[in-house]
């Protein structure tokens, strides 16, 4: 309570409200896609993503005279739509499989994580040139049978390689400052000074519907030990840049890895790596979260 009470004095009226809605404690359940019960306070703000758009609109219907013949200027059918198995923006098993094969055919780099961002986009583009499909960047049916007939089947090891995540190249908000450089793509964090990389850890995410929000925020305060007022899990090492978002360490996420998800925290593994960050970061330091 003694220390509740010093944060508040230094924070301000303002920000005790804030506190109050600290949150971010782990997912129970395994796939980041399932509903949550978890209450919406910690992601108040986050906008939701659009529904996607259908395809299965009903065809016009037809003439009502049985007479009627068919007028010889009257447009072709529009050609059916192309299924998309995968695209820009899922975040799936079959995503990590799509991913290892691409590496099966150095077409990645990058660790296979499950998130379907820019660099898969890319690498998904240059097979379909290389193959004479049509280069969308999102995998049709066509486009994961030559994956498929191309690669073998994946690995253990090269779906969840045991080795810490490759980081991606930094994003170019990152270049100036001090920044936690946050990637939802290769899930990982770099810690940067005037653009260059000191040291980097792997990262975990909310699921869709508790989702980490994306953008440029700063470190507002820090607590080396910490517990969620919402959901009553410890916070060790909390770094707080949105609302109730943080960076912190989470047990959770070390005995299981990418299994689960936070509340929407920015979820960290390794316990030595975080300790050593928070003693450097500052408050006002940047974060800068992109994928």
């Amino acid at each position: 309570m003694h220390r509740q009470r010093v944060i508040v004095r230094a924070l301000g009226v303002a920000t005790a409200v804030a506190l109050a809605a600290t949150a971010c404690g782990p997912q129970k359940a395994e796939s980041t896609g399932s509903a949550s019960s978890a209450p919406s306070s910690p992601t108040a703000g986050a906008t939701p993503e659009a529904s996607p758009s259908t395809d299965d609109k009903p065809e016009a219907s037809p003439s009502a005279s049985p007479s009627a013949s068919a007028s010889p200027s009257a447009s072709p059918s529009p050609s059916p739509t192309v299924k998309q198995i995968m695209a820009n923006g899922d975040d799936s098993e079959q995503v990590r499989e799509l991913q290892a094969r691409l590496k099966q055919l150095h077409l990645m780099s990058v660790a296979p994580t499950g998130f379907y961002g820019t660099k898969t986009t890319s690498a998904v583009k240059s097979f379909q040139s290389k193959n004479g499909l049509n280069p969308t960047g999102s995998v049709d049916e066509a486009t994961w049978k030559k994956i498929q007939s191309a690669t073998k089947k994946p690995t253990a090891d090269e779906l969840r390689p045991p080795a810490v995540n490759e980081a991606d190249a930094p994003d170019p908000r990152c270049m100036q400052g001090r920044v936690m450089c946050i990637s939802k793509e290769s899930r990982t964090l770099a810690w940067m000074i005037d653009g260059k990389v000191v040291s980097t850890m792997d990262v975990r995410f909310g699921s869709e519907n508790t989702p980490t929000r994306e953008g440029v925020f700063n470190v507002g305060w820090k607590a080396k030990e910490w517990t969620s007022t919402i959901y009553h899990t410890p916070m060790p090492y909390a770094m707080f840049f949105s609302g109730g978002q943080a960076v912190h360490y989470s047990a959770d996420f070390a005995a299981r890895g990418y299994a689960g998800a936070s509340h929407g925290c920015v979820n960290v593994r390794d316990k030595v790596k975080l300790s050593a960050l928070f003693d450097q970061v500052q408050v006002g330091d940047k974060v800068v979260v992109y994928w």
